[in-house]
This record gives structure tokens, sequence and C-alpha cells, in this order.
């Protein structure tokens, strides 16, 4: 865990020119998004910065993040090695940020996934690692710019849910868990900022080609590239969806689970493979 927010700065290009429309996926803009270093949180950082965005990069590798913070185009790019357990360093990160102008979207992409057994008692670590990253972690990436939301009237927080939050499945406790609490914390600050101009967005993907995904022993239906399913979530965003899960069938996979009757899906659950048990904080 990082003691407190590293930044520094790319020089690549230049600005498309000012944001006018804070959800738009064609325009420029300045954008906060954590769990930077790879999967969602890469790809949404390659898909804005192609649209002019300027960007503050949040990540735990600080080869990787600067790197990547170089590589893309656009100018004025920021990262900060942190860890989103450590609320110290996002708020530092967060007034470093600002500090260069208004945000207008920040994505709470930082999550950890991994097989969790409760009889375990190795496991309590990871539990606490899941919900400190995955839920506190989200909060905690919000809270330090809502109050310049708030003043300007004006403002995207996009929070990432996942499907594995409609029902919960054997050897993956924590995340099922902790991604039905997102999914839930999220719309509850949705109706706090009701009237305020700030707008909450819940994204809840299915199976994405990522490195998260990537040691799943089991069928993964409807997989999507991580750079498809980016497209669509900025479109989600820029349509002010308030909750959209991402692809479409995941959606109809999702309302189906909720219908199945728990003596039934619990046989059923119970033979599912389990994701493996490899948690390093």
């Amino acid at each position: 865990m990082a003691d407190a927010a590293t930044p520094s700065a790319g020089s690549h290009g230049s600005m498309s020119g000012p944001f006018r429309n804070p959800a738009s996926p064609a325009r420029g803009g300045r954008i906060f998004i954590t769990g930077a270093t790879s999967g969602i949180g890469e790809a949404f950082a390659r898909y804005y910065a192609a649209r002019g965005a300027t960007l503050g990069l949040a990540g735990r590798r600080a080869e990787i993040l600067q790197s990547l913070c170089a590589r893309l185009p656009g100018a004025g790019h920021r990262s900060y090695v942190l860890d989103v357990r450590d609320a110290d360093a996002l708020r530092a990160a967060a007034q470093d940020f600002l500090r260069e102008g208004p945000v207008d979207i920040v994505i709470a992409s930082a999550g950890i996934s991994v097989g969790t057994l409760t009889t375990e008692p190795d496991d309590h670590a990871a539990f606490q690692a899941v919900f400190d990253t995955n839920v506190v972690g989200t909060a905690a990436t919000f809270a330090p710019f809502l109050a310049a939301m708030q003043a300007r009237g004006h403002g995207v927080l996009v929070g990432i849910a996942s499907v594995a939050g409609v029902r919960g499945l054997p050897g993956a406790g924590a995340y099922c868990a902790s991604k039905a609490a997102v999914r839930l914390y999220c719309e509850s600050l949705r109706v706090e900022l009701r009237g305020t101009g700030v707008r909450v967005v819940t994204l809840a993907p299915g199976f994405i080609a990522t490195p998260m995904t990537a040691d799943n022993p089991y069928r993964m239906p409807f997989l999507m590239p991580v750079d498809r399913f980016v497209e669509r979530a900025a479109r989600a965003i820029a349509a002010g969806d308030r909750y959209r899960v991402i692809p479409w069938p995941m959606a109809w996979v999702a309302g189906l689970l909720q219908c199945v009757p728990r003596p039934l899906f619990d046989a059923v659950a119970a033979r599912r493979k389990r994701k493996p048990r490899q948690f390093s904080p």
C-alpha cells in the first residue's frame, strides 16, 4: 500500500479543446481513473485519451503506470502511484489533479477478484482486501471530488459493479458480496445526489477478457474483449444511464438468475467450478 500519492506528468501531443459535455465519449475533458495499470481501467485510459481527454491515472505499479501515461496521446496526463485502500493517498491525488482544473468524470475501476473460502482462516485477509478495495475504495475514490462537482453542479461518478453481484457463487463469497455492495452503494449515492447535477453511473460487466478473468477455470458465456466493453461503457456514460449491464445478453442472464428458486439455484451452483485462491496483498 502506498503511503502517499506520487504524481508525475505526461507531455505528448495536444488537447482537442475544452470539455463541453462531461458524458460525451467523443470529446476531451478531465477524467480521473483508478486501477489504470491493467484491464478495464487501462482500456478506459486508452479510450478517453484517444478522444482528447486529460487524464489522472492511479494504480499500484509505478513503472507500468508511468509508461502508460507517457504513451497516451494528449498532454497533461498525470500518474499517481497509490493503493485505493489508502484514502489519504487518494485525497492527495485528487487535490493535485483538481489544481489543474475541474474534473468531469471519475471512474472507480480498481478491483480485486480472487477465490475465497470462509472455512480457510488464511482467507480472512483476502476478504478484507476485496471489500476494502472494491467497496470502500470506490467510496474513497469518489469522495475527494464530490465537493468540487457539487459546487459546479456538474460531473459524473462511475462505479464498477458486476453480474457476479446478482447471486452468490461458491468460492467467490468475497467478490460476489463486494460487487453487490458496490451496486447498492452507487444506487444510494445516486439518490443522495439527485438534483445536484452530479450523476452516478453503475456499470455491471459480465465476463470481460482481462487479467482478472484469465485464470477462471470455468466457461465464460458472452466473453467480451475489454476494448469493446469500454466502447459500450462510454456510450452508457454519455447516455446518462443509471445502471447498465454489458454485454446486453448478460442482462438477460442476470434477470433469469434472480428468478431461479433458491433450492434449484443451490443445487446447480454448488457444482460450479471455483476461482483459484491466489491472493497476494
